[in-house]
């Protein structure tokens, strides 16, 4: 029987049962809005369902390894608040949209430290940067409206913007770093994510930021700085934040234009959907209004456990997740050094997640993990869902986060067979 069919079964008086089939998913499809139909599934999401198959090798999702969670710590918290009256009815109640107050004065003072002085009213919890997108695209997105990405993009982010229907523009390789060659509209929004990128996990460099700030200066347009995975450098020196360099530019952050998106997903825990997006004043004040018409506030008791996690020991807890990262990335690396064809080039990434495969002209992606699921039983995602104008297929995205080091190396090695049989075959 066909999903998008319902089956319903009316009495009557001559037969029982009589069975009338109808096709509601056309009629419903019918009454949507026009921007569901750039509403599509998530292609990560998706391939995240194969996780519960114990014999696929997974490179698909960008999942934080549960064993690095803080368990205990965020046990703590919920036993400490609970226990105590006063802050058990607190945290159970309702709260103000804009977000736990100790907890924005925390990543305010961070983001100070940072090079991004602000203050708490310059912050507004969300859940995850993930609603922070959204809500940012609600705010400056109409329908026709140029929304400027890197070429490739974060997927969630196509996704988030989606529904308020714009007009994309994808800047090609060196138009970060020589922006008056780049030919786009005024008052267009940017996105984009200067630290160890998903999917890429390549960072702008110094020169590259500020070819983007000069970009937006002289389009007038709005930036977007998602920093989901800054707090996850394992080599290297900090390079500014957008924000930073446009705080220093502009005096205050009140004149900047930019709007920096943070999470305690990769660090902390992404149960708790604890996000937050910094800027001006003036924006997170209209910002503050969406949100009261989403969802009201992020979880009381959530933000309240995130506070007291944050304030005990989280640059120690940083420094081990930045070990077990670099090391697992370490080993991707070694291993798609040691097993790759030629022909086949990667990223080296200096933090978060992501390793990024170009293959060989003619070997399509989303073809390949077709034949990867069902040959070595091993997942990535394909790399033509992250470009937001002209889909290059030959792509494939490898996150190192979750699996062991066991389990990449032999999963890089499966991948690498499949690639040279593949190559073969042409």
């Amino acid at each position: 029987m066909c999903a998008a069919q319902d089956v319903i079964l009316v009495r009557t008086s001559d037969h029982p049962m009589t069975t009338q089939t109808t096709d509601r998913a056309a009629e419903w499809a019918a009454r949507f809005s026009d921007r569901m139909s750039r509403v599509r599934a998530s292609e990560i999401r998706e391939l995240l369902k194969l996780l519960d198959q114990p014999d696929i090798l997974s490179f698909a999702g960008g999942i934080p390894d549960p064993g690095l969670f803080p368990a205990e710590q965020i046990q703590a918290g919920y036993d400490a608040i609970l226990g105590d009256a006063a802050l058990s009815r607190q945290a159970l109640q309702y709260s103000v949209s804009e977000g736990y107050l100790p907890l924005r004065q925390w990543i305010a003072e961070r983001m100070t430290r940072d090079g991004m002085p602000c203050e708490p009213h310059n912050i507004m919890l969300t859940a995850g940067s993930q609603q922070a997108l959204d809500l940012i695209g609600k705010l400056f997105v109409s329908p026709g409206d140029t929304v400027v990405v890197a070429r490739p993009t974060y997927l969630g982010a196509l996704q988030a913007f989606n529904g308020y229907q714009p007009d994309y523009r994808d800047l090609p390789e060196g138009a970060l770093a020589a922006p008056a060659s780049a030919d786009l509209p005024h008052g267009a929004l940017g996105y984009f994510v200067p630290d160890f990128a998903n999917p890429t996990g390549v960072s702008l460099t110094l020169e590259e930021r500020q070819g983007v700030l000069a970009l937006a200066d002289r389009l007038d347009m709005t930036l977007v700085e998602d920093a989901a995975y800054r707090e996850l450098r394992f080599i290297g020196e900090p390079t500014p934040t957008l924000l930073a360099m446009d705080i220093d530019r502009a005096g205050h952050i009140d004149n900047a234009r930019t709007m920096f998106l943070g999470t305690l997903s990769k660090t902390l825990s992404p149960a708790l959907r604890i996000g937050w997006v910094c800027g001006p004043k003036a924006v997170i004040e209209k910002l503050v209004l969406l949100k009261q018409g989403a969802d009201l506030h992020v979880s009381t008791i959530n933000q309240m456990v995130a506070h007291r996690a944050v304030s005990e020991g989280y640059d120690q807890h940083l420094h081990r997740l930045r070990g077990a990262y670099g090391a697992k990335g370490r080993v991707m690396l070694a291993a798609l050094e040691r097993t790759m064809p030629e022909g086949v080039t990667w990223s080296r990434p200096e933090g978060g997640m992501f390793v990024w495969i170009d293959l060989p002209e003619g070997i399509d992606g989303a073809a390949l993990l077709a034949r990867a699921i069902e040959e070595e039983r091993v997942a990535f995602v394909p790399g033509a869902p992250f470009y937001a104008e002209v889909q290059k297929a030959n792509a494939i995205r490898l996150s190192y986060s979750l699996p062991t080091d066991a389990q990449i190396e032999e999963g890089v090695e499966r991948i690498a067979r499949l690639i040279r049989k593949v190559m073969s075959e042409a």
